[in-house]
């Protein structure tokens, strides 16, 4: 990684790509620190020591690297657009013209994108007024409407900046610019969580077996990621000779690479969305519909967490076979295949290739579906028995480690093509 990081910095193009890239996360970093207008900070604090609020808010601030904490203009992060996400791609398996657009190319892509944005915006004002409303009502210190409509439109703004940033870095600077702003957001909370674990081994409220364990699971997470992410099942493809003219083209082997994890992070990243969205919908209420949030469904009881890492597996199973359904299609594959004059060794052209492809794929997909889901719950139920009160756990280790693989991978990409284009020339 360090390597491929020195020999980008080397190309002038790239250099000034990762220098673009830096400052948008720069500015993203100091908009995190920027308060939202008319809201007592010091309030939120207190809300944030009492146990009803660490337990439902505590994910929801690790995720934004403090911004929600400290009730910034960032606070909603970039999850209303995540959310639209999902809610688009099921909509575009459910509504013809939807799934008709999503395979129009560009053209089609761009609009569904806008309408995304469109309902980001939507989800962002609900969110921000159950955040006003609900939850942190206390906190404003004039409730009148004037004053609650700036609180919410700092915070649609907010997220919709953050939108806009995320596009700016994917297309101008280096890797998936939403994948970038919830890996900052991550990281940044790192540095507090070592130093919240060595207070606790100082005050010997945290023993060194305990912290030991901490440190190798961690490690152990790390290196199952990147052996997951980087596991694939190469299918042998033959390709018929051709006569056309005087001249004799294909007879070339090659092969189809069938990634074991095709979706990448983006089901842990779907799956923790919808997970945040009943703590969302409970900072509208108070009392019993809150209780029962933070006692079933976060990671504040032992019950909750139980709960949580259940729903958790599911979501990670469910988005990982509907994403990768998305992005491989086995009937096109096969088709492309046939209509080139390749095919699979024994297995004849057309729709027995497809259904080999579809039964390896499924196969491929659910292995790695259990693993993404082990590797994101294990550490949360270690860290209930441990009590290290450190949150950095599965999810947040999975984001962090597939994020850099993939930023690495578009860096090494990208220079490749440089060296071919200097082949050519």
């Amino acid at each position: 990684m360090l390597s491929t990081l020195r020999d980008a910095w080397k190309v002038p193009e790239l250099k000034g790509k990762m220098i673009y890239t830096l400052l948008m996360i720069l500015v993203f970093r100091i908009g995190a620190s920027v308060p939202v207008p008319g809201v007592d900070t010091g309030v939120i604090a207190q809300m944030f020591d009492t146990s009803q609020a660490g337990g439902l808010l505590s994910f929801l601030d690790l995720m934004s690297g403090g911004a929600f904490k400290n009730f910034t203009v960032f606070a909603l992060n970039i999850y209303p657009y995540i959310t639209a996400s999902i809610i688009l791609q099921l909509l575009t398996v459910a509504i013809p013209s939807l799934e008709s657009l999503a395979k129009e190319g560009d053209v089609g892509r761009k609009k569904i994108s806008k309408y995304t944005k469109y309902l980001t915006i939507v989800l962002a004002v609900v969110q921000a007024v159950g955040l006003s409303l609900g939850f942190f009502n206390q906190a404003i210190m004039d409730r009148s409407f004037m004053s609650v409509a700036v609180v919410v439109i700092t915070l649609t703004a907010g997220t919709c900046f953050l939108v806009w940033l995320g596009g700016q870095i994917t297309e101008k600077g280096v890797g998936n610019g939403i994948s970038l702003i919830i890996f900052i957001g991550i990281v940044s909370g790192a540095p507090s969580g070592a130093a919240r674990l060595f207070e606790l081994y100082k005050a010997g409220a945290a023993g060194i077996v305990s912290i030991v364990a901490f440190l190798v699971i961690a490690l152990l997470i790390i290196v199952g990621v990147i052996i997951i992410q980087e596991g694939q099942r190469k299918i042998p493809v033959q390709y018929a000779k051709r006569v056309v003219g005087r001249k004799m083209y294909g007879g070339q082997s090659t092969h189809i690479p069938i990634k074991v994890l095709m979706a990448g992070v983006i089901p842990v990243i779907f799956s923790t969305s919808l997970l945040q969205f009943p703590q969302i919908v409970a900072l509208f209420f108070k009392g019993g519909f809150a209780d029962f949030v933070t006692k079933y469904l976060t990671l504040g009881g032992t019950l909750g967490t139980w709960i949580y890492s259940i729903l958790n597996v599911i979501l990670i199973l469910f988005f990982t076979y509907f994403y990768t359904a998305i992005q491989f299609n086995p009937i096109e594959y096969a088709n492309n295949l046939k209509q080139n004059g390749g095919f699979i060794p024994g297995i004849r052209p057309g729709k027995p290739t497809s259904d080999y492809l579809g039964k390896i794929l499924s196969k491929i997909t659910f292995l790695g579906a259990i693993v993404l889901a082990i590797i994101a719950t294990v550490p949360v139920i270690v860290e209930s028995i441990l009590g290290l009160g450190i949150q950095f756990g599965g999810t947040a280790v999975l984001i962090v480690v597939g994020v850099v693989l993939e930023t690495m991978k578009q860096l090494e990409t990208q220079m490749l093509m440089r060296h071919y284009k200097g082949f050519l020339k």
